[in-house]
């Protein structure tokens, strides 16, 4: 669904009422997830984020506002900000605090996990980021203004990123979809259609959400295995 001028602002007005009656919460960062042992894949576990384009930026925080990063992630060039945001959809149940990363792109890009979907009552496509194309629309609550995106909003698939070395190792291509096996958790599990995505600057990494790592038990530094 799209949202029009009145009913956005009507939902705003009620998100703002609320985020000023509650505490303002700490921004934490994201932890960097450890070195796996050779022949395993570490583990990092993405939680809801948003990444911003520099108009989309500049409206929510004000013209000429630059991000601030606080920490390196795992991936070589990309950060945690220190700048959160406030996300809504249609059952004006907000989530407060949704780390922005960095750099900046193109196009402004939501992710979250299905639990979060439930929350906010949108309905993301399972997507690669940056394929936004017909995915969910969600607003976003900044200090200075406000966004809404007709489409953006994805829950991330599950992905390994790795340098063309490691894509040797594996004998795997880019692109390609492949099953991993996770024995490091409270409950064992295989999953299948897991993206492999290669790059030279990319470090070996297993991307999966919150909501994929609870269902096992498994955090950062965790390990998984391919399947042969």
């Amino acid at each position: 669904m799209e949202y029009n001028a009145a009913t956005v602002s009507e939902m705003v007005k009620r998100v703002l009422a609320e985020l000023e009656k509650a505490p303002t919460a700490q921004p934490k960062s994201e932890p960097v997830s450890a070195t796996a042992p050779a022949g395993e894949i570490p583990v990092g576990i993405s939680n809801r984020h948003i990444h911003l384009s520099k108009a989309d930026l500049e409206t929510l925080f004000g013209a000429g506002y630059e991000l601030t990063p606080i920490k390196e992630l795992s991936q070589p060039g990309q950060y945690a900000c220190k700048e959160t945001l406030t996300l809504l959809g249609p059952s004006m149940r907000a989530i407060e605090n949704v780390r922005v990363l960095g750099p900046l792109r193109k196009t402004s890009q939501v992710e979250i996990s299905k639990t979060d979907s439930f929350t906010l009552k949108v309905k993301p496509p399972v997507r690669e980021s940056g394929k936004i194309e017909g995915s969910a629309p969600v607003i976003i609550v900044g200090p200075k203004g406000i966004v809404s995106l007709k489409e953006g909003c994805i829950i991330a698939n599950r992905h390994i990123h790795m340098s063309p070395d490691d894509a040797a190792k594996f004998n795997v291509t880019d692109g390609q979809y492949i099953d991993v096996d996770v024995n490091s958790g409270t409950r064992r599990t295989r999953w299948f259609d897991v993206q492999i995505r290669v790059h030279p600057q990319f470090r070996l990494e297993m991307h999966v959400d919150t909501d994929d790592a609870n269902a096992v038990g498994i955090g950062n530094g965790s390990t998984v295995t391919v399947v042969k």
